[in-house]
């Protein structure tokens, strides 16, 4: 008979308690954050507005949790800038000392010091200054701190500084007006140091500031600057009349500059007024290179007839690695491959073994009737995963290297690192909306990981959908074999129903969102295009109004559903507007329907890849190659088949509405 053992109430709770503790704390510890993090969101709109009432009106257990909140240093930084007026300088000043290393409380500290040294509190201002500023080279605060030393009465701690910050090519910010000021009373400033800043708004091309300049020097240096002007303003004309300026330096620069503006808008007309021009040896050796290649090279990116020669018969002096692309992108275009191969064989080694060349060079072989060196130059790169690689194996009709290998997670170092109090603040951050200080606050924590500790924050990354992230840290890692990270599925639904709407693939608008922005919902580019699929808010605004959305600017664009519904219809209309070509389409929605249309053939057709390799933009030519290159592994990701790339690679007519598959492709 089995001996019965008597289990009292303690015992359980104690085993429940060991076997289930850890568990329970974590969820416990997610409920509170989450509880947290509502409390944040509810409070936050009224607070960035400058008032606090929304937090007051909290109960007393309320106002705690949300003390306990890692984002309560944010909440309080961000009441602190928006009454900045009317806040208590000793509570600002016991923040700053209590949060000084966060990010909050920094970005606080440079409002703080602004507000003091507009406030004319100097003294407190120059504190600030000389202990976390003094050094970092930030003009707005340097010409403050001047203008603190100047109140305090020690200007002879402000001229040697102050000369500097005025011996630039450029305006300076308002706040250095008073320091020049005093420069200028006080005749501090001689000939010499005028002509000096006029040489240097000259070289950085700032000639309205230069003839200002020149009025404190001479009428010589006035003239010098006006013709700067006529030649910036009027390239042709002041190129027609050379014979009327005089032969010294500076007309010689402004001769040259004046080809260079020209060369912009008519590369053959720049090159006729150049051989004009240039008569009589009358310009330098280093300007007639500069010159002569910067005409050849803008010929050959317009498709001008006559580029090839310009190109070849350049002195080896000017033939740099861009002049040799672009004389093989020539022979690329004109299908001269036996001259394809001259080319590249003069380019540098590291040029050369670029997936690009490698590519060119094994198809130069093979229509040059060397199928055997061909072949084994493009069946070494067929077995690379990405837009050259599938074109190799296009080409010898073997499968694409499409296996993605998983990174293996570390439950240890991922438990780590998701409790690290940096991380754990980029995350909420992110959850709360605040996207941008989330990423700034992620890379300050993970930079200093090594490889696999940042292969594992790329799992947590993901894990927590911060797709952006966890893409970055997985190429940071070196680790670009887990396609699942670094192509994910975000908003699928939304994407797979906006398209079909479009009438086009899911596939291919993954890859635009994903070469425009890693799925940032925020992110903004240096062109102001913003959002998951990078919409100009002139082009957001217009397709909107199209489809019936109601726009509201920038809550619109960084809505990740509108956003989607507006690019993929945009990406629809650039389909429809290219004759369903979509790698005109894709061009078109990186650099502009109209700059395509003038990049088309001027009669017959070209092949696809062909076109691509002469697109003028590099930044351009790179993105349609990602796109194309994302859009074949997402159909990988969300079918489980490849998709020939070749096959997709329609012509590029001079009518874009004919369609056809380039006999080439394969």
């Amino acid at each position: 008979m089995a001996k019965v053992i008597k289990v009292t109430v303690p015992l359980i709770v104690a085993v429940i308690v060991l076997l289930f503790g850890s568990a329970y704390t974590a969820t416990a510890r997610a409920a509170e954050i989450d509880k947290h993090r509502e409390l944040f969101l509810q409070v936050y709109p009224e607070v960035e507005r400058g008032s606090w009432n929304a937090v007051d009106a909290l109960d007393s257990d309320d106002q705690e949790a949300l003390r306990r909140y890692v984002l309560w240093p944010d909440l309080r930084a961000t009441w602190f800038r928006a009454a900045m007026q009317r806040a208590d300088h000793a509570e600002v000043e016991a923040f700053l000392e209590n949060y000084g290393t966060l990010r909050p409380a920094r970005e606080l500290r440079y409002r703080y010091a602004l507000h003091l040294a507009r406030a004319d509190s100097l003294a407190a201002y120059l504190r600030i200054y000389e202990q976390f500023y003094q050094g970092l080279e930030i003009t707005k605060l340097d010409c403050l701190a001047l203008r603190a030393e100047m109140d305090a009465g020690r200007q002879h701690r402000v001229v040697n500084r102050a000369k500097d910050l005025w011996t630039v090519g450029k305006s300076q910010v308002d706040e250095c007006d008073p320091v020049f000021r005093y420069l200028s009373d006080q005749n501090l400033l001689d000939a010499t140091d005028y002509v000096r800043r006029f040489e240097l708004a000259i070289d950085a091309r700032e000639f309205s500031m230069a003839r200002w300049l020149g009025k404190s020097i001479d009428q010589r240096h006035i003239d010098i600057a006006s013709q700067w002007l006529k030649a910036e303003r009027n390239p042709e004309s002041f190129l027609r009349n050379f014979r009327k300026w005089p032969n010294d330096p500076p007309t010689r620069e402004q001769l040259a500059y004046a080809i260079e503006r020209l060369t912009y808008r008519d590369p053959l007309l720049a090159l006729e007024l150049w051989e004009k021009v240039s008569q009589g040896g009358r310009f330098s050796a280093e300007q007639e290179l500069r010159t002569a290649r910067h005409i050849a090279l803008w010929m050959a990116r317009d498709n001008l007839p006559g580029a090839y020669d310009q190109l070849s018969k350049l002195p080896v002096a000017a033939q740099n690695a861009e002049v040799l692309r672009w004389r093989a992108r020539s022979s690329l275009r004109d299908e001269k491959w036996r001259q394809l191969l001259q080319d590249i064989s003069l380019m540098s080694d590291a040029e050369k073994d670029s997936e690009e060349w490698r590519y060119w060079r094994g198809m130069a072989l093979r229509r040059s009737g060397e199928a055997e060196a061909g072949f084994e130059v493009l069946s070494s790169l067929a077995g690379e995963r990405g837009y050259y690689g599938f074109l190799a194996a296009d080409e010898l009709d073997r499968p694409y290297a499409l296996t993605s290998n998983e990174a293996v997670p570390d439950e240890q170092v991922i438990a780590h690192l998701a409790a690290r109090p940096a991380l754990i603040r980029a995350r909420e951050l992110f959850r709360v909306g605040q996207d941008g200080r989330g990423r700034s606050e992620w890379e300050a924590a993970i930079n200093t990981l090594d490889a696999e500790q940042k292969l594992q924050a790329a799992i947590l990354a993901q894990r927590w959908d911060w797709h952006s992230r966890a893409i970055a840290a997985a190429a940071s890692a070196g680790n670009f074999d887990d396609l699942e990270l670094r192509y994910p599925l975000p908003y699928q639904s939304t994407f797979q129903r906006y398209a079909a709407e479009a009438q086009i693939p899911p596939t291919w608008a993954y890859g635009v969102a994903r070469s425009e922005s890693l799925f940032m919902r925020d992110v903004r580019s240096r062109a102001g295009a913003i959002g998951l699929m990078q919409l100009m808010p002139a082009t957001g605004r217009e397709v909107a109004r199209e489809i019936r959305l109601p726009y509201s600017g920038l809550n619109t664009l960084t809505d990740p559903q509108h956003n989607i519904r507006l690019g993929t219809t945009y990406l629809g209309q650039m389909t429809e507007q290219f004759g369903g070509n979509r790698v005109l389409a894709t061009a078109a929605y990186n650099a502009g329907p109209h700059r395509v249309v003038e990049w088309l053939p001027a009669d017959g057709s070209l092949d696809a890849r062909i076109w691509i390799e002469n697109i003028p933009f590099n930044e351009t030519r790179k993105y349609v190659r990602r796109v194309l290159e994302a859009e074949t592994i997402f159909h990988w990701r969300m079918t489980g088949q490849f998709r020939r790339l070749s096959d997709e690679l329609t012509s590029v007519s001079a009518a874009p509405g004919v369609q056809q598959v380039a006999s080439s492709s394969r």
